[in-house]
């Protein structure tokens, strides 16, 4: 299986404190599931951004998609982020499109017409229970629904590498099942997908994903399949 992520002795340091993360090597396979655990303020928020390449390591190095990306070319970059899908803690949405027009962001970004891009973004819409609240603007949204935009629109484009942070954090259990079979399902077309949560229950709702637990911005457990110790 090929690696589509590989760290090596990487560290991350916010201005002159301590270190966030420290001496962080592991690879991620290509079209593998991964949950990435730990307690809060462990790192994992950081490891994301490094992931989906919102920050630098202070330290180490990154390679992504087969590019060095620590010295990857500021220019480069934009081309790498539009082939990572993320799903925001925060949501992020553009407050002045309805949740059709959020969902159907990456398309258009792609350069799909509005013509093509009609059938994508309603199957994403029912797919994740909004199909009635397509007109709809974030501010009129539940904190539920603006998830489920988010995440609808982290996976419309079917990317290489999806990042979730707590992407089940303000839906029930029975949408959180729900989304994470629509995360396994873009698995199986070959997405390599990283959730982190604190939602034990979602662990062994995948099979064959992978673990990772993070401690005090330390990798405890490096990726290792569920179940094993």
């Amino acid at each position: 299986m090929a690696t589509i992520v590989q760290f090596e002795n990487v560290g991350l340091r916010y201005g002159p404190g301590p270190e966030t993360l420290s001496d962080l090597s592991f690879s991620l396979h290509e079209g593998a599931f991964y949950f990435l655990t730990g307690a809060s303020g462990a790192g994992k928020t950081s490891l994301l951004k490094l992931l989906y390449l919102a920050q630098r390591p202070s330290r180490g190095a990154i390679r992504l998609f087969d590019a060095d990306i620590v010295t990857l070319p500021r220019a480069r970059l934009p081309g790498f982020r539009r082939r990572i899908g993320v799903v925001f803690q925060d949501f992020r949405l553009v407050p002045h499109l309805s949740a059709f027009d959020n969902i159907a962001l990456p398309l258009r970004i792609a350069g799909v017409s509005d013509a093509q891009l009609r059938a994508p973004v309603e199957e994403m819409l029912h797919w994740v229970g909004l199909t009635g609240r397509a007109h709809a603007y974030p501010a009129t949204l539940s904190g539920g629904e603006q998830q489920r935009v988010a995440i609808a629109r982290a996976v419309i484009g079917r990317p290489e590498l999806l990042v979730a942070d707590e992407p089940t954090g303000n839906v029930d259990q029975e949408m959180a099942t729900r989304l994470i079979t629509l995360f396994e399902a873009l698995n199986k077309l070959g997405t390599t997908i990283v959730v982190a949560t604190h939602d034990y229950d979602l662990l062994g709702k995948v099979a064959d994903a992978r673990m990772m637990r993070l401690e005090r911005g330390r990798l405890t457990e490096p990726p290792h399949p569920a179940g094993a110790h």
